[in-house]
């Protein structure tokens, strides 16, 4: 049953991964740089499949939107590794770090084509923990198994924040659950905490009311829609933080850039105290 598989390791102040055996990392150590301010990005990738493109996989152009804003952070959401859709012994997660000089940790989600689907995130910082949350479904209504990839990185001298990634289950009911489980799991937590992700839900939806609760969005009203690329009409790419963390928005962007995705990427400055 899916609500058995839900990893509750947890730890309010120490990160430790669940499911050794599908994430993925790297550990490139960067000098630790005094930081006033992040950058940081939300992307649903489509597998690096540009929707006009057939079947082309095209993990550069993803690469080039990322390395264009030089985000601190991103979370990317439909992350393919080593599927048959996109080239057996391909890791997207890992060859984006490549392409743009980051760390990564890849959070599967499901098995698909011979490999694995998921969430994943990109860090300008040394990954210092990270841990994998399976996010519940109802299995009544049924739906897709979804994860969560949270790292832990050291932002300047003693400064740590949590980044995070997630992609919602389309039906609302799963969505509104899922939304309980990260407030479960992160909204005690000690360090600043940052969630990107593709929450399938629009601003007035009751999993983003939810998170609401706990969360601050980085744009609050007369957010700019992030879907589809032409002619966006719904907003449902968000990049939220715990409003108890000393952090605050300084600004929110969505990128508009039609040709990488099915979804436009959403930029947000931050100022983190």
């Amino acid at each position: 049953m899916i609500h058995k598989l839900i990893c509750l390791c947890f730890a309010l102040i120490s990160f430790t991964a669940c499911g050794k055996e599908s994430e993925e990392s790297t550990a490139i150590d960067p000098p630790v740089k005094e930081k006033a301010n992040l950058k940081v990005m939300t992307y649903n990738i489509h597998h690096c499949n540009p929707p006009s493109a057939g079947t082309k996989i095209d993990v550069e152009a993803i690469a080039a939107v990322i390395n264009k804003e030089k985000p601190d952070f991103v979370a990317l959401q439909e992350v393919d590794v080593n599927t048959e859709r996109s080239g057996k012994g391909l890791n997207q997660a890992q060859q984006l770090a490549k392409l743009t000089g980051m760390n990564f940790y890849f959070s599967k989600a499901i098995d698909h084509q011979g490999g694995d689907y998921g969430v994943a995130v990109l860090s300008r910082f040394t990954i210092v923990d990270s841990a994998r949350f399976i996010l519940p479904i109802d299995n009544a209504i049924g739906g897709e198994v979804r994860t969560i990839a949270a790292v832990t990185a050291e932002i300047s001298k003693g400064k740590k924040v949590i980044f995070a990634s997630t992609h919602l289950d389309l039906k609302a009911p799963n969505r509104l659950t899922q939304s309980e489980l990260i407030v479960k799991h992160f909204g005690n937590t000690s360090y600043p905490m940052i969630l990107g992700g593709d929450f399938n839900d629009k601003p007035d939806g009751p999993a983003i009311a939810y998170l609401d609760q706990h969360f601050t969005r980085s744009c609050k009203q007369n957010c700019l829609p992030t879907i589809p690329v032409e002619n966006p009409n719904r907003t449902i790419d968000f990049i939220m933080f715990k409003p108890q963390s000393s952090v605050t928005a300084i600004s929110t962007r969505v990128i508009d850039e039609k040709y990488a995705s099915d979804h436009l990427p959403v930029v947000v400055e931050l100022k983190v105290k």
